[in-house]
Order: structure tokens, then sequence, then C-alpha cells
């Protein structure tokens, strides 16, 4: 195990707090799967966080990270027997950290002591 003292950490040098509407396409049967989308702000390296406004029976977001600047990857999973489309124009809530000192190639550069 690596010495705590030789991780990565550092403090946060903005949050925010977007709306951002998005139409997500099908999901297939017991599956997840991978959806990106224009982000406007965000960059490689920063903390993000998707919450969808209403509730689907069997499909869950299961991840969510910056792919690239200016766009979010969501990762949505169906549980269900049956291809499951997102609502479509809905205002997600997508929070964005952005960590000090974290490059465009997602590589921190913050001296640890």
């Amino acid at each position: 195990m690596a010495n705590p003292s030789e991780l990565p950490r550092g403090n946060v040098t903005y949050t925010w707090v977007l709306g951002v509407t998005l139409t997500p396409s099908s999901v297939a049967n017991a599956t997840s799967a991978e959806q990106t989308f224009t982000c406007t702000g965000v960059r490689l390296g920063d903390f993000i966080d998707v919450n969808k406004p209403t509730a689907q029976a069997g499909l869950g977001i299961v991840g969510s990270r910056a792919q690239a600047k200016d766009v979010i990857a969501i990762t949505f999973q169906n549980s269900t027997a049956a291809t499951i489309t997102p609502t479509a124009a809905e205002i997600y809530t997508v929070k964005v950290d952005r960590p000090v000192n974290v490059s465009m190639s997602g590589v921190s550069t913050l001296s640890v002591a």
C-alpha cells in the first residue's frame, strides 16, 4: 500500500452547479452505457456529479466524468428486461468541482509534503 503522503490530494478551487438540458439515447436492456453531452466550461480533471430530475423504474446513473474540455460523460444503467429511453429534454443538475493544480491532462501537479 502506498504511503498516504505520496497520494495526490489537494483543495477544490471552484465548485458550481449547472442546469443542463439533456436528451439521452435509449439504454439497452440489462446493460450500462456511457453517453456524452456538451457542458460548456467543464475541463478534463474536474469532478462531475450528475442528478436526473425524475425517477424512471430500472434506470440509474452509475457514473459521470469530465471526458474532455466542454464534454461530460454519463453512464446510465438499465436493470430491466426491456430497453429504456430516458425522458427527453429534462434539466439535469450537474455539480462540478475543480481541484487545485489539475492540468488538462488530468494529472495532479500538487506538491505533497
